[in-house]
C-alpha cells in the first residue's frame, strides 16, 4: 500500500500590497505519494514556486496545513524545523543566483553536511567526491568556483547540495528552465536517476508541459493561485476537462514534420488582477464556456472521476446530471 509523504490542506499565502491583499496562494490542497513526482504546471505568477516555498517553510504560509509523513510542518518551532529540513531539499530555478560565488564546489557541497554533522570531518572531502559522482560534476571541478561553469555544471553542484543530506522530499523549482535543451534532458534523466536510486519524492514545477508528461505520475494545473485540475499525468493529457488544462495542452508543439497539427486553443479577455480578488472563477473572464454562476461565486474541486479532480461550475453540471 503507498504512503502519503507529503499533504497539503488549504495552503494559503497573501502578500500586502499598496493595493490590497495579493493572493499568491488560495486554499491549495494535494497530497504526494513516497516515491511518486506530483508536477505543478500553469502560467508565470499562478503560485507554483510560492506554493513549493511555503510547503518547505522558506516563505511561511498565511493559513492552512503541511503534513510530512504525518507530521503537521507548519506547526514546528524554528528547532524542530532546522532539523525538518535534512528530510526536505529544494533545487532552484537559476542555478547561478542560487550558488555563493564566493565559494567553491567543495565547499558549497560540504556545507551542508557542516550544518547537521552527518558526515565525520576526516570523511568530507571523501563524500563530496561521492557526490560529485553521483551528479555527473568531474572530480578535477572540485575547487572551481560558479563562475568558471556552465549552467548544467551549476546545476548538478544544486542538485548535489541537495542530495547530501539524504532528504526524502525535493521541490524541484523549475530546475531546467534556465538551461539548454540537450543540458535539459541530461538533469531530468539525473534526477530521475536519483529518485529510482534514493528513492526521492519530487514535487517539481515547471512551466514545460511536454517535460512534465514524462517526468511525473500526477500533474497539478494551477491558475491565479488555485489548483482548476489534478489527475494522473496519462489521464490529464487524454482527457483534460479544465478549458484552461485544455488551452496549455494545446500549445503544445507536435515534433513531427508533415504530421498531424493540434487546434490551438487562444486565451481571450482580461487576466483578473490576483489583489483584492472578487468571489467568481478567477478564469471566467478569458473562458468560452463561462455562465452566470461563474461570475458569482468560485468553483471548487470535485472528483469527476477516480483520482480525477476538477474546479469548474460547468463540470460540477455535468457530474450531477
Amino acid at each position: 500500500m503507498s504512503k502519503t509523504m507529503i499533504e497539503v490542506r488549504d495552503l494559503t499565502k497573501y502578500f500586502k500590497t499598496p493595493k490590497g491583499m495579493l493572493h499568491a496562494v488560495d486554499g491549495v490542497s494535494f497530497s504526494i505519494e513516497e516515491g511518486k513526482t506530483l508536477g505543478v504546471v500553469g502560467e508565470s505568477g499562478c503560485g507554483k514556486s510560492t506554493t513549493g516555498r511555503c510547503i518547505l517553510r522558506l516563505i511561511e504560509p498565511t493559513a492552512g496545513k503541511v503534513f510530512f509523513e504525518g507530521q503537521e510542518v507548519t506547526a514546528m518551532n524554528s528547532r524542530q524545523m532546522h532539523d525538518m529540513r535534512q528530510k526536505m531539499q529544494i533545487i532552484f530555478q537559476d542555478p547561478f543566483s542560487s550558488l555563493d560565488p564566493r565559494k567553491t564546489v567543495a565547499q558549497t557541497i560540504q556545507e551542508p553536511m557542516k550544518e547537521f554533522g552527518i558526515v565525520p570531518k576526516d570523511q568530507l572531502h571523501a563524500k563530496t567526491r561521492e557526490l560529485m559522482d553521483m551528479v555527473g560534476l568531474a572530480s578535477r571541478l572540485i575547487n572551481t568556483y560558479p563562475h568558471e561553469l556552465d549552467g548544467g555544471r551549476r546545476q548538478r553542484i544544486g542538485v548535489a547540495r541537495a542530495i547530501s543530506l539524504q532528504p526524502k522530499f525535493i521541490v524541484c523549482d523549475e530546475p531546467v528552465s534556465a538551461l539548454d535543451v540537450s543540458i535539459q534532458a541530461q538533469i531530468l534523466n539525473l534526477l530521475k536517476e536519483l529518485q529510482r536510486d534514493m528513492g526521492l519524492t519530487y514535487m517539481f514545477i515547471t512551466h514545460d508541459l511536454s517535460v512534465v508528461n514524462h517526468f511525473s505520475d500526477d500533474i497539478a494545473v494551477m491558475y491565479l493561485g488555485q489548483l482548476v485540475e489534478k489527475a494522473p499525468a496519462e489521464e490529464l493529457f487524454a482527457n483534460p476537462v479544465h478549458p484552461y488544462t485544455k488551452a496549455l495542452l494545446s500549445a503544445i508543439p507536435i515534433p513531427e514534420v508533415g504530421g498531424p497539427k493540434r487546434e490551438r486553443i487562444l486565451l481571450k479577455g482580461e487576466i483578473t488582477s490576483p489583489v483584492n480578488l472578487p468571489d467568481e472563477c478567477r478564469f471566467a473572464k478569458r473562458c468560452n464556456y463561462s455562465c452566470e454562476e461563474c461570475r458569482k461565486s468560485d468553483p471548487k474541486l470535485f472528483e469527476i472521476t477516480p483520482g480525477h479532480f476538477v474546479a469548474c461550475h460547468r463540470m460540477n453540471e455535468f457530474n450531477n446530471k
